[in-house]
């Protein structure tokens, strides 16, 4: 399996990037870099409160210049914020130097994984809010997600058959890249 290419996880908030990615690293021996944390760094603050105090153009805004400089750097398993993948320059820059792999979550798995987490600015609210919000994400951002190279539907399983999955897809996808 290369190591040779940054591995470019997305995805919907709850689909399983964070977990399965520091997995996936430890297994490839590739180190993992979160998105989120990466643009918590770079703004000194946490992703609710860029949000708050900047609103969400400028925390996109953030997102790309952070995606750009990761997609750009050595190769890692690399989670991304949620909707960082939405933004064409970032698609751009990991058509050229990331293998993409989305997983995906049907509405039921991202609820059961995000409900009532605090950290996850785009989904503050009550259940109802929540669940609609994600139904919304669903429709805007799957579209932009199928555009990655490696599709794996993600699952209430445990992260390390999913992990599995995923290190099978990558291996399939290698060998139909060479023939």
């Amino acid at each position: 399996m290369s190591k040779d290419k940054i591995i470019l996880l997305v995805g919907l908030m709850g689909s399983g990037k964070t977990s399965v990615g520091k997995r996936l690293a430890r297994k490839l021996s590739l180190p993992f870099v979160d998105g989120d944390q990466e643009i918590e760094k770079a703004a000194g603050l946490s992703l609710v409160d860029v949000l708050k105090c900047f609103g969400e153009k400028e925390y996109r805004a953030g997102e790309e210049r952070v995606m750009k400089r990761l997609l750009q750097g050595a190769p890692c398993v690399l989670a991304s914020g949620g909707g960082s993948f939405v933004a064409k320059q970032t698609r751009l820059l990991a058509k050229q130097y990331a293998l993409t792999i989305w997983l995906k979550a049907d509405i039921n798995t991202l609820y059961q994984r995000t409900a009532g987490r605090t950290r996850r600015p785009f989904l503050l609210g009550d259940n109802d809010t929540v669940k609609a919000k994600l139904a919304e994400y669903i429709s805007e951002e799957y579209p932009f997600y199928s555009e990655a190279d490696i599709i794996v539907e993600t699952r209430n399983e445990r992260v390390e058959n999913t992990v599995r999955r995923v290190v099978s897809a990558i291996r399939n996808y290698e060998r139909r890249q060479r023939v």
